[in-house]
């Protein structure tokens, strides 16, 4: 389908009605049914010369439904459109919807990638009014607000298409890629929300989903075309009993989850890939993408060093995805979640490698659970976190996102951090304090931070598609909430205090195994208001004379100490004096379990 992204396909309204294109080679036949026809005559579709099929229907009008059917041989298909922007249900019909949109967001521009601090959300469970309903975008409007005090510049959506029903509301099960889930309130709904946030200030980003299409199950190949996904075998030819036009058919077909992998080999389903990062970023003024598990696209088995299962149209592929958005969007962040940990992810494809901008980082967590999972010190793990403090790709600390959660990692028979470090009293005084420790070290670490929705108010448990977030502990733990907002505009430099914050270096410069005490020098340009000392006490012991050598000499002032008592009043709450380094030496009041951020005036 050479040229393909120049055509329109899908339905398209026109003056005289609408244009139904669609994409199905080894048909002998298409036609277009529906309710423009009340269901009873189909209208036939001319052949084009690329595979594809089309037809103008004069008098067919935005809201109505619509099907394609396919005959191949003596097999009579009745087809949703790949493209529709719109349906009815995920089992239901195809929708002829309006495109058009009234921005107001034209002077909008998402931060730098140095400034962004991401809030990771989930539609359905971040804010329901009704808990018998599930959360809307209108609901998540109610709450921009909130996200802009607390000084977050990103909010990053999961998977909002239309979806499987069998696990439906994490989104990871899409089914068609194009048309935004309806339950949540469908692609105007989005719209308005995107419009909504960027007159706030915040930028968009949306989880896609490219390594999979279809339900979950257990077996491969368990036919996800009865389970409801319609590209299964769309136009009747597939081989070996696999997917046909749209997948690999044949081993490389598989997940481990029993989804179907596309075939990135195929010119016309990377156009459809790629068509729809242009819709994302062009037609809905998305402000990022995070590719979900690019690594189970270029290698069939998830593996970073498998030559044997590598997928070798995949990665043109993500070269052509980065490309795509760099052209249409430069300022879009475009993140992979690869757990390879491999630096040719955010390599340039000039220098061979896939062009994302960033990765997620996915040891952070964990390294994060081994240093302040306990309060004894022979279980405290430095070397883990100190490891990731430091670790960088391309010689570039900021191609990587950290953070404490995600719904990966605080579920899939895990849980949240505070749940994690201490299960059954997850909002102790010991569980807050790790939380604000954790918190300290991904704020101030270099690289993208991300913080899970829900992470800034000690919310309990797992991460869930069912279960709302706890809205009552933002004025029970409103402290915590008062913490966040502080680290947040220090990473942010809103201060003017704290610019090495934003910046790339890092110098891990005191290491104290036996009082489990680490301090690192963080610096954009260098110098007074850029320097800034981070020091960190994981062990339960405080120390009121602890000699520390800094940048230079002068008075270092604290910015932030996590065990604050106005953080909450059961906090220790140690006061904490500035620090007089006399030749770059100084002594300072180190509580039990703290955070401290000093920068200059």
């Amino acid at each position: 389908m050479s040229g393909a992204h120049k055509k329109e396909l899908g339905a398209v309204v026109h003056g005289n009605g609408v244009m139904f294109r669609v994409w199905a080679p080894f048909a002998d036949s298409v036609a277009v049914t529906g309710s423009f026809r009340d269901w009873e005559e189909a209208v036939p579709m001319e052949r084009e010369h690329d595979g594809c099929w089309a037809v103008t229907v004069p008098g067919a009008q935005i809201g109505q439904e619509y099907r394609y059917v396919i005959k191949n041989g003596d097999k009579t298909l009745f087809k949703n459109d790949p493209r529709a922007l719109k349906l009815t249900t995920t089992e239901g019909n195809s929708v002829v919807i309006d495109t058009q949109f009234d921005w107001t967001d034209q002077d909008f521009h998402p931060p730098e990638f140095d400034k962004q601090v991401i809030y990771e959300t989930h539609v359905g469970t971040y804010y329901r009014p009704d808990p018998s309903t599930v959360g809307t975008f209108a609901d998540l409007t109610e709450k921009l607000d909130y996200l802009a005090g607390l000084g977050v510049t990103t909010i990053e959506l999961m998977p909002i298409c239309t979806m499987s029903p069998i696990r439906e509301w994490w989104g990871y099960t899409p089914m068609y890629i194009y048309a935004v889930e309806s339950q949540y309130g469908g692609r105007h709904e989005l719209m308005k929300f995107v419009n909504a946030a960027h007159e706030r200030g915040l930028a968009v980003m949306l989880d896609v989903v490219y390594n999979h299409l279809g339900p979950e199950s257990d077996v491969p190949y368990d036919d996800p075309g009865e389970a409801g996904l319609d590209l299964w075998r769309y136009d009747g030819w597939q081989e070996n009993g696999k997917g046909g036009i749209y997948f690999y058919n044949d081993w490389r077909g598989w997940t481990p989850w029993g989804f179907v992998r596309p075939d990135y080999g195929r010119p016309e389903v990377q156009q459809y890939i790629l068509d729809n990062v242009r819709m994302w970023l062009q037609d809905c003024h998305i402000d990022g993408l995070r590719v979900d598990s690019t690594i189970y696209m270029r290698n069939a088995k998830g593996h970073n060093d498998d030559p044997d299962n590598d997928l070798p149209d995949t990665w043109p592929l993500l070269q052509r995805i980065n490309k795509l958005a760099n052209h249409l969007r430069p300022e879009a962040l475009i993140v992979a979640e690869d757990v390879g940990a491999n630096e040719y992810i955010t390599r340039s494809a000039s220098h061979g490698g896939a062009g994302f901008a960033a990765q997620w980082e996915v040891c952070y967590p964990q390294a994060l659970r081994d240093a302040l999972g306990s309060d004894d010190v022979r279980h405290i793990n430095l070397a883990g976190i100190i490891g990731e403090l430091g670790r960088r790709y391309n010689d570039d600390a900021m191609q990587r996102v950290l953070y404490v959660d995600s719904h990966d990692s605080a579920a899939n028979g895990s849980a949240r951090f505070n749940e994690v470090v201490a299960p059954g009293k997850s909002t102790s005084v010991f569980a807050r304090r790790q939380v604000l420790l954790a918190a300290v070290l991904m704020l101030t670490a270099p690289g993208i931070p991300m913080i899970l929705q829900g992470q800034e108010f000690v919310m309990t448990g797992s991460f869930t598609d069912w279960e709302g977030l706890k809205w009552d502990h933002t004025e029970k733990f409103a402290g915590i909430v008062e913490a966040y907002k502080h680290l947040i505009a220090l990473r942010k430099n809103v201060g003017g205090v704290s610019a090495g914050l934003t910046g790339k270096g890092i110098n891990i410069f005191h290491v104290n195994e036996e009082a489990k005490v680490i301090a690192f020098h963080r610096w954009r340009d260098g110098g007074r208001r850029d320097d800034v000392v981070v020091v960190v006490n994981f062990s339960d012991k405080p120390y009121d004379d602890y000699g520390l050598g800094f940048p230079r000499p002068g008075t270092w002032r604290v910015r932030f100490c996590s065990t604050h008592k106005g953080y909450s009043p059961d906090f220790a709450g140690t006061d904490v004096p500035d620090v007089d380094a006399v030749s770059g030496t100084g002594k300072l009041v180190l509580p039990a379990s703290t955070a401290l951020i000093f920068s200059q005036d």
